[in-house]
């Protein structure tokens, strides 16, 4: 079996030779990009020196080349094209403030559009690590990207509190929640806010993208009788784990040590007129007194079409969206990361981009293994980023110039 980062597959053909036709331009094709401007109204009006599609796809490469300066990211994203000469014409690389401008002038629109219309779920049948039973295992969490410290920053997300100085936290901070699938970590749904929105009110944002047939995994923090019955009714099953103040009477006890229970909004607590049947089990990590107790709901109450033993061992599978946040914002976006976006739509627009990108690459990584015939997380994801980096200008797909006017005598 070859080494994470090195797969070959049977017909010889290696994980960077998928990557050499281009994993931006693969998976985000320009005729798409083009759809999505004209959908969000960004087509130009005028030849630019960074049309739309162009700034569409230095937004990708700037999430990808984190750290790099905008004059360095344009470089990158077309020295492949000079050296191959696959356009005429001379194009200088724009200057920083013309770049920011470009950027200004797309807004968040087209990127999340982009979003909309890439990032799905990508596991298949046969995908190690994917499935419970017929059920694609998906989870839902949240997190917070530090941004600068602008003043329009500040004041459209706010800052976290502090117990040290003026009481307040060095960054603003923007909001995001987030579904991913547990055996890729493909990220398919997303919704960012202020720092004010709690993490638990984005979440019925990204309800619409459950299906049925999906098992949705989700940590303590997740809570609240409504919340539950929106995510329920869109036909997805459930596992979360819940805290310990919440009440969950033995209605039947079951054979494998679960129970049924029920569960009740808020204001209905004392009549209990519309409850909804769950089932619990309850498991300790170790023993005596100091062992975690975790209590988890789910909506599969069937003892025999899902053991409690089962359920319980799954749900460390939630974990694995932990690990996808953690490969966008340390490895992807590098250790003490801080976007560069200095307005609110920037900061929108470059959360998305380095979204997509992370889509990409888990995408590129799922091809791969499902060739080799390996649970995708057998590859390295920062091996996967290095060797993308590598390649990424010496493939480039497009040419920066504006596209020419139609000759008035006939189809171009």
């Amino acid at each position: 079996m070859p080494r994470p980062g090195q797969v070959k597959s049977s017909s010889g053909e290696r994980l960077s030779d998928r990557i050499a036709i281009g994993v931006l331009t693969r998976v985000f094709p320009p005729e798409l990009v083009d759809e999505v401007i004209e959908q969000c109204g960004r087509v130009e009006q005028r030849r630019r020196l960074l049309p739309a599609r162009v700034v569409v796809y230095f937004v990708l490469a700037m999430c990808l080349f984190s750290g790099q300066g905008y004059e360095e990211v344009a470089r990158l994203l077309t020295q492949g094209l000079e050296r191959a000469r696959q356009w005429e014409g001379a194009w200088r690389v724009p200057c920083t403030a013309a770049i920011g401008r470009a950027r200004l002038r797309l807004g968040p629109e087209p990127l999340r559009a982009l979003f909309d219309r890439v990032c799905r779920p990508v596991a298949t049948e046969g995908t190690a690590g994917a499935w419970y039973r017929g059920l694609r295992l998906v989870a839902v969490d949240g997190t917070s990207f530090d941004l600068p410290d602008t003043e329009a920053n500040a004041g459209f997300f706010g800052r976290p509190g502090s117990g040290r100085g003026q009481g307040r936290g060095a960054w603003p901070q923007a909001r995001l929640a987030v579904l991913a699938e547990c055996g890729t970590h493909a990220v398919f749904a997303a919704a960012t806010s202020p720092l004010a929105v709690a993490e638990h009110s984005l979440i019925p944002r990204l309800l619409p993208a459950l299906r049925p047939g999906m098992l949705l995994l989700a940590d303590r923090g997740v809570t609240g009788f409504e919340l539950w019955q929106a995510a329920a009714a869109t036909g997805a099953d459930l596992l979360w784990r819940v805290r310990k103040n919440v009440v969950l009477p033995v209605l039947t006890a079951l054979g494998d040590g679960s129970y049924l229970s029920e569960i009740v909004a808020s204001a209905d607590r004392r009549r209990r007129t519309s409850p909804i049947r769950v089932r619990v089990i309850e498991y300790a990590l170790a023993d005596g007194p100091e062992a975690a107790v975790y209590r988890l709901i789910t909506t599969l109450l069937d003892p025999k079409a899902a053991p409690a033993t089962e359920l319980a061992a799954l749900y460390a599978q939630r974990w694995e969206i932990e690990t996808a946040l953690d490969e966008i914002k340390t490895h992807q976006g590098g250790p003490g990361l801080v976007l560069r976006s200095q307005h609110p739509a920037g900061v929108e627009q470059e959360i998305y981009g380095i979204l997509l990108v992370h889509h990409a690459l888990r995408d590129l990584m799922h091809h791969a293994a499902r060739d080799e015939g390996c649970d995708p997380d057998r590859l390295s994801f920062t091996r996967t980023l290095r060797v993308v980096r590598r390649h990424v200008t010496g493939q480039a797909a497009l040419s920066p110039l504006p596209p020419r006017p139609r000759s008035r005598r006939g189809p171009a």
